[in-house]
């Protein structure tokens, strides 16, 4: 029952790929009605989605990355964000019994929302510190507090003032030590902080609708504190404190229907190139050009027509030798 059908045959779905092919488990059906997702203007499905995403762990990217990362299915977030959380993680703890995600580098969770319901993204003011007039550079001149120290009448002074005197230049010049340790640590901690790496986890939102993202960081956090008491058999706190949480700036899409191609084009881009070295707010604009995610539509179907082609011909049936 796993042979491909023409799709002339029979009135059900016109099945056009199983990928990856057998013995592999977890093969996704691709059917005609899935390819007609990728005209122009359409939605993705979740079948060309979760396809491109294996595909990408499997044989688009591979290497190492690939081996260090997991890409959840596009429905698994569908059941974790349903409405009872007293049940969430029950919902799909069989979904990863095969691989244990804490062993992973990276773990890819696609998020599709219902954007029909006058959703506006969140406006949020930024304080621009470098006009503040409380935060200015102060310029010290050494020279200039010498020259106002020295110019006291001190031939005239009495020897306790001269000891005065004399202790208020050390304790000048001990502050000017001071200051110049602190100038010669900030310039040396950028490079130690570029040259040790720290590894610790966080979440990276990619939005190409610069849409709230709350809820669903939320949701992942009680999914992966339950998960690796299960997992590991020991407690630990998901959280806003010990995972941090930052909303990229990335690539944005000009319509509506773009979401998908958006959605896997940033997986890609961050399989080939992973970001592990960052600075908040991460600036990822130019990730790609716009360009790239539409053409994703036309790189999908010659891709799954491809493979088409190639399991027709393993499927066809091969001549007996001759006696």
């Amino acid at each position: 029952n796993l042979l491909l059908q023409p799709c002339s045959a029979g009135p059900g779905p016109c099945r056009l790929i199983q990928y990856p092919v057998a013995p592999c488990k977890g093969r996704i059906t691709v059917t005609k009605e899935d390819l007609a997702c990728l005209d122009a203007g359409e939605f993705l499905n979740d079948v060309i989605i979760d396809f491109y995403l294996k595909y990408l762990l499997l044989e688009g990217v591979g290497g190492s990355v690939a081996e260090r990362s997991h890409i959840f299915s596009s429905f698994f977030y569908k059941q974790l964000s349903r409405r009872d959380r007293h049940t969430r993680h029950q919902r799909v703890k069989t979904w990863t019994r095969h691989v244990d995600i804490f062993t992973k580098d990276f773990l890819f969770v696609p998020v599709n929302q219902d954007w029909n319901k006058g959703i506006k993204p969140p406006g949020a003011a930024r304080t621009d510190l470098s006009s503040s007039p409380h935060i200015q550079r102060r310029h010290f001149s050494i020279k200039a507090a010498l020259e106002h120290l020295i110019s006291a009448r001190t031939c005239q002074l009495a020897a306790r003032d001269v000891f005065l005197y004399l202790w208020t230049v050390f304790i000048f010049l001990f502050f000017i030590f001071i200051f110049c340790i602190i100038c010669s640590l900030s310039s040396f901690l950028p490079w130690l902080c570029n040259t040790v790496i720290v590894c610790r986890p966080c979440l990276l939102v990619m939005d190409s609708l610069k849409l709230s993202y709350h809820d669903n960081v939320l949701s992942l956090f009680s999914y992966l504190q339950v998960e690796w008491e299960v997992r590991r058999k020991s407690p630990r706190l998901f959280t806003s404190d010990t995972m941090k949480s930052f909303n990229c700036r990335v690539p944005q899409q000009d319509n509506s229907s773009d979401c998908g191609l958006y959605l896997l084009q940033y997986v890609e881009s961050f399989l080939q190139n992973p970001v592990v070295h960052f600075d908040i707010p991460l600036r990822l604009e130019s990730w790609f050009p716009r360009q790239r995610a539409r053409q994703k539509r036309d790189e999908i179907r010659s891709l799954i027509m491809s493979l088409h082609q190639s399991q027709l011909k393993e499927e066809e049936p091969k001549p007996s030798p001759s006696r």
